[in-house]
């Protein structure tokens, strides 16, 4: 490999490690779970993304040929991960908040998974 391939491989690699370095501070540094969230989702998902860019370009640049299988993770992990964070944001909500807590949802139906009879323990509750 030349240099400035070697350059561009090890940028991605640094870039990934600095995104990781400040996902899994912001997972043990941040205050509460539901602003932990963000790190992981968000910082660690480039850096894992930017390392497997980086294992793309070496097998580019080294064989020749593009391999597509770190493509099929990337977008995988793209995927996956704000789902896996919307499911454990959810859980909190339902957990840590009462019904009558939650804002108006400009509706006359409920947040989604809080029934018409959550809503009522909370009201008889909170009465």
């Amino acid at each position: 490999m030349d240099i400035w391939q070697e350059i561009i491989v090890v940028f991605f690699l640094v870039v990934a490690g600095l995104f990781g370095l400040v996902g899994s501070f912001g997972l043990i540094k941040l205050p509460d779970p539901m602003t932990r969230l963000h790190a992981p989702t968000k910082a660690t998902t480039l850096g894992v993304g930017g390392v497997l860019i980086a294992s793309m370009l070496i097998t580019l640049f080294s064989e020749g040929r593009l391999s597509f299988h770190e493509l099929l993770i990337t977008l995988f992990l793209l995927l996956t991960a704000p789902i896996t964070a919307n499911f454990i944001a959810k859980t909190h909500i339902h957990r840590h908040i009462a019904p009558g807590d939650l804002p108006p949802t400009g509706t006359d139906t409920p947040w989604a998974g809080q029934s018409d009879t959550k809503l009522a323990e909370a009201a008889d509750k909170s009465a």
